[in-house]
């Protein structure tokens, strides 16, 4: 099926349903209450992500209200910077195949993100290594015109530091996901 999904974010044209995977916390069998992507977190954003299979990226879709502002119709610099390192940690689990955290940011704001507006966030691999993982991320609106880039990077966690990252211990096919345990 080629084509605008059923359901799918406006930025999602022209992928097939084997392209875009859904990207939840419950597939780890882990609770989360995820300020960016967890939908049952009513003060959150509740942004759903989706890997791009093909593209090797992760995407997500969004518009938010003014409870996210910091000027009354701009959205929150940090509000921002928030779905810019969500949308990059995906990329360490999706597309790196690694559990990491943030060690360092950078970032660019080109163009002010309006509220109520729909926005596309993009993020990808630049380089992946046992020590730190390298992405990068843009806000774009939906006529393509850049509001904000990033880059970051990420340290890959380990088993231990995986489960207490967590909560809880870290099992079955997630191990491949810690360094060490990585595929």
């Amino acid at each position: 099926m080629v084509g605008k999904l059923p359901g799918t974010p406006v930025g999602f044209v022209r992928m097939t349903v084997d392209q875009l995977i859904p990207l939840t916390n419950d597939a780890w069998g882990l609770e989360s209450s995820c300020f960016v992507c967890e939908p049952r977190n009513a003060a959150g954003l509740g942004i759903p992500f989706h890997h791009d299979v093909t593209g090797k990226r992760v995407l997500a879709d969004f518009s938010l209200d003014e409870r996210f502002s910091g000027a009354p119709r701009y959205l929150h610099g940090g509000v921002l910077l928030a779905i810019l390192d969500e949308a990059m940690a995906w990329a360490t689990i999706a597309v790196a195949g690694s559990f990491a955290v943030t060690q360092e940011t950078t970032s660019r704001f080109e163009h002010p993100v309006r509220v109520g507006e729909q926005h596309s966030v993009c993020a990808e691999i630049v380089e992946a290594g046992d020590r730190v993982i390298h992405t990068r991320g843009v806000i774009t609106r939906v006529d393509g015109r850049r509001c904000v880039n990033a880059t970051a990077t990420f340290v890959p966690l380990d088993l231990e530091q995986a489960g207490a990252a967590a909560g809880a211990e870290i099992t079955g096919d997630a191990v491949a996901f810690t360094r060490g345990g990585r595929r």
